[in-house]
């Protein structure tokens, strides 16, 4: 994989981004590829905040993966730093190749990178965690 590239994405990245968010059984029924507007507004809150990391998996000049980094900082932990990792995302052709793995370990970096002291992975209930994560908590969630 050394000609795979990890950055932050950019506006020009929203619709592949999309595409990959919507190329899951999760995601074809909550994502519409088809109006990008109210990406484009998300990117450009994503963007103007420093604690935000939206990252793309480059591969020949094609986006094969993205994820993002949120980075939180805290009160509890003794003041800790904590980062999110979520929306991780793999192409269909990339899947089993270890790319979800190195796309974790980009944000796993960047976590030690703004000093964080500790990094959570949110996923599906229905989904399988293979990289070392540990449940350890019970989540919520409050639809507005």
């Amino acid at each position: 994989m050394s000609d795979l590239e990890i950055r932050r994405a950019t506006a020009d990245d929203i619709p592949a981004i999309v595409a990959l968010l919507a190329d899951d059984p999760l995601g074809a029924r909550r994502e519409s590829p088809d109006d990008l507007t109210p990406y484009r507004a998300a990117f450009d809150r994503l963007a103007g905040d420093p604690n935000q990391h939206l990252a793309v998996a480059v591969r020949d000049g094609r986006t094969v993966g993205t994820l993002q980094l949120t980075v939180i900082p805290g009160l509890s932990r003794r003041g800790a730093t904590r980062s999110v990792i979520e929306g991780v995302r793999v192409h269909a052709d990339e899947r089993g190749s270890g790319l979800g793995s190195r796309l974790v370990q980009w944000a796993i970096d960047t976590s030690r990178r703004e000093v964080c002291r500790l990094v959570q992975l949110t996923s599906d209930a229905t989904r399988v965690e293979r990289l070392g994560f540990e449940a350890s908590h019970l989540g919520f969630k409050y639809h507005l």
